[in-house]
């Protein structure tokens, strides 16, 4: 019998990952609003009863795309779950992301920043989820910059929270100016940019 279950448990992992790569390439091309319920399920090679039951809800499924995106971003960069990154390591994974993003994720990219200014109202359907999202970012980044201070190898004066908001504002201020204007904004050079000058500023003063 448990090898049975065993086998049941897989099949719906499998199922359920279908559904979310279905949500995603379809998501991508034509947006959240864009794209019916029936749609994915027709592309994943379910029903929408099934989707609907593996997720509650169309923004539940948006929630585990938002989420498979973010830990297919980890596993692209080589980042394990508890990483206590140095400086120059967390800097070079905004790098490569960016680079990435810019040569073949530009419809991820828009998905994000469109959702996110959709979510902006208290209440609304994914807001909780951005703004914790943002939080753990800046929280991660905080650790970070304390982490650099203690260890000397940046400045002690400097006020990590600060850093952090200021780095999650970059970072999301940059990919609005690509997604508007790619022709003009080349993504990976401004975070190289970006990331260089802050490496510079939080250079402990001899």
């Amino acid at each position: 019998m448990v090898g049975v279950k065993g086998q049941v448990q897989k099949r719906g992992v499998a199922r359920r990952r279908a559904m979310v790569d279905a949500a995603l390439e379809l998501f991508a091309l034509q947006g959240v609003r864009g794209t019916g319920v029936a749609a994915i399920a027709e592309r994943a090679g379910a029903t929408p009863s099934a989707l609907i039951h593996h997720f509650g809800s169309k923004d539940g499924l948006v929630r585990a795309v938002l989420e498979e995106a973010d830990r297919r971003a980890l596993e692209r960069l080589s980042v394990p779950p508890d990483a206590d990154p140095t400086l120059d390591e967390a800097f070079d994974w905004f790098v490569r992301d960016a680079e990435h993003t810019a040569t073949g994720a530009r419809d991820l990219a828009a998905l994000h920043t469109t959702l996110t200014a959709e979510n902006l109202q208290p209440g609304s359907a994914l807001h909780d989820w951005f703004r914790d999202r943002g939080r753990a970012l800046r929280a991660h980044l905080t650790a970070l910059f304390t982490r650099a201070a203690a260890d000397g190898s940046a400045r002690a004066d400097l006020d990590p929270a600060v850093l952090a908001a200021e780095t999650a504002a970059f970072l999301e201020g940059a990919h609005l100016l690509w997604l508007l204007d790619p022709e003009q904004i080349d993504l990976t050079a401004l975070h190289r940019g970006y990331f260089q000058g802050l490496a510079f500023r939080l250079r402990p003063q001899a």
